[in-house]
């Protein structure tokens, strides 16, 4: 029989009321009692997935030939910007990933009033240029050719062919923009604002300083969004981008700008919606069924293992409580494949007791005495339930590999949830059932077996 079973009992009581404190709230806050200054503060809301609450899934692919080199820090920093774009769009609890060597994944929960503003935001590649256009300008939405990236060789070339449009400079990029937001002019149209670094400013300094009365095209992604006049040299490292905006055209425009170019561009080659409704439904059929496979696994290990299964369905029920903590307070993303995990790792929990208490009758019906059986049944079924559990968390291991490698997030959200599962299940049956179990033997000096442990 084990030792220190009072303090091992006091142990789970704390963790379990400190899961139950976690587990019915939405925000953790500690104060300082004498200042009420606020020591510790943690967001411990429930975090639904996609499937669960609704909302878009986009697969994005590099739009370059097959053929073409693309690297792994490409990909992680049009994954980032897309990423940053989505945030300031308001798009919370989104996830964005890479799938591969050539595809973005991306996921926006709750996001249903959003889509088009995400997918135009996204899909943007975010370049922006300011163009000389010379004495003529051109209208807006004109594509032009730029010399942006051009060695000298190619624009030589490019202008020695007749045949083509014409290739215009591009003084500057949006690489030297340092603010952008939107902002009202004094008629009430929305501009984008913006101010450019040091270097940024001395370049627009010296350029319109030297071409006034001159146009200065403003082009996203080789499309002129306006053509202004240069009227005075500009020297405050500031300036607008005016246009037929509205409010949201001009937000997602400043989102673009602020979080720069993609280094690759991207077209989208699937999209999902899924409605709110679709996913609440899905979210109380699951429910349902995982509080009804519980009930059913509840009565089955109490009528046939008696003692030992009444404690083990009080464990299952703290395993669960001290589980859902922890996922909330971590922040893992539930979905229905993750709920899927959860209950089969819930599966390992009882596996490990039903493992024990087959021992621990075996133990008993060989005479030996309740204290040797109990300690033998530990000993004896822990290489099993070793052996077993870490087949589960290497095979949780590699389909989490495969998830993030390929972009399956239902893949991924299973395994974590199998994973971490596992592992709440095995300190719940090594140490609180066995814990519970103790105590409940030493207090109730049982002589008839048969009866006690279904013998």
């Amino acid at each position: 029989m084990i030792k220190n079973q009072t303090t091992r009992l006091v142990v789970i009581i704390i963790l379990v009321a400190f899961a139950l404190w976690i587990g019915l709230s939405e925000t953790i806050t500690i104060t300082n009692p004498i200042s009420g200054e606020v020591i510790y503060e943690q967001d411990v809301s429930p975090q639904l997935g996609l499937d669960l609450r609704g909302g878009l899934q986009v697969l994005l692919e590099a739009d370059l030939p097959e053929d073409a080199e693309i690297s792994a820090e490409q990909m992680e920093v049009a994954r980032s910007v897309i990423e940053n774009r989505t945030n300031a769009l308001g798009v919370s609890e989104n996830l964005v990933q890479v799938a591969g060597s050539r595809r973005i994944v991306g996921e926006f929960p709750g996001a249903e009033e959003k889509v088009e503003g995400i997918i135009d935001t996204i899909q943007q590649q975010g370049q922006l240029e300011f163009v000389d256009m010379g004495t003529t300008p051109l209208p807006a939405g004109t594509i032009l050719v730029t010399d942006y990236g051009l060695s000298d060789e190619a624009i030589a070339e490019y202008n020695e062919d007749p045949d083509v449009p014409t290739m215009y400079h591009t003084v500057m990029t949006g690489s030297e923009l340092d603010e952008v937001g939107v902002s009202q002019s004094q008629t009430g149209e929305l501009q984008i604002a913006f101010t450019l670094t040091d270097d940024g400013s001395d370049i627009f300094a010296e350029y319109t300083s030297s071409h006034i009365g001159q146009y200065l095209a403003i082009v996203l992604d080789k499309e002129i969004i306006s053509a202004p006049r240069i009227q005075t040299a500009i020297t405050g490292g500031s300036g607008v981008i005016t246009g037929q905006f509205d409010y949201e055209s001009a937000n997602n425009l400043a989102v673009q700008l602020r979080y720069g170019s993609l280094p690759v561009p991207l077209i989208i080659v699937e999209s999902r919606i899924v409605g709110p409704t679709l996913g609440e439904d899905s979210l109380q059929r699951s429910l349902q069924a995982g509080l009804i496979g519980m009930i059913i696994v509840i009565l089955f290990m109490a009528t046939y293992y008696r003692l030992p299964g009444i404690v083990a369905d009080i464990s299952i029920i703290f395993y669960a409580i001290i589980a859902f903590a922890i996922f909330k307070w971590i922040g893992v993303t539930l979905t229905l494949p993750g709920i899927a995990g959860f209950m089969l790792s819930t599966g390992s929990a009882l596996d490990a007791n039903i493992l024990v208490f087959e021992r621990f009758k075996e133990e008993l019906r060989n005479g030996r005495s309740l204290n040797q059986a109990f300690d033998m049944a530990w000993s004896r079924a822990w290489p099993s339930i070793r052996d077993s559990n870490a087949a589960v968390l290497i095979t949780s291991l590699i389909l989490f590999w495969f998830g993030s490698a390929f972009g399956a997030t239902i893949v991924k959200g299973f395994a974590l949830t199998l994973a971490l599962g596992v592992l709440i299940s095995l300190f719940s049956s090594l140490f609180i059932t066995r814990t519970l179990l103790a105590v409940a033997l030493d207090k109730l000096k049982i002589k008839n077996y048969p009866r006690w442990f279904g013998i």
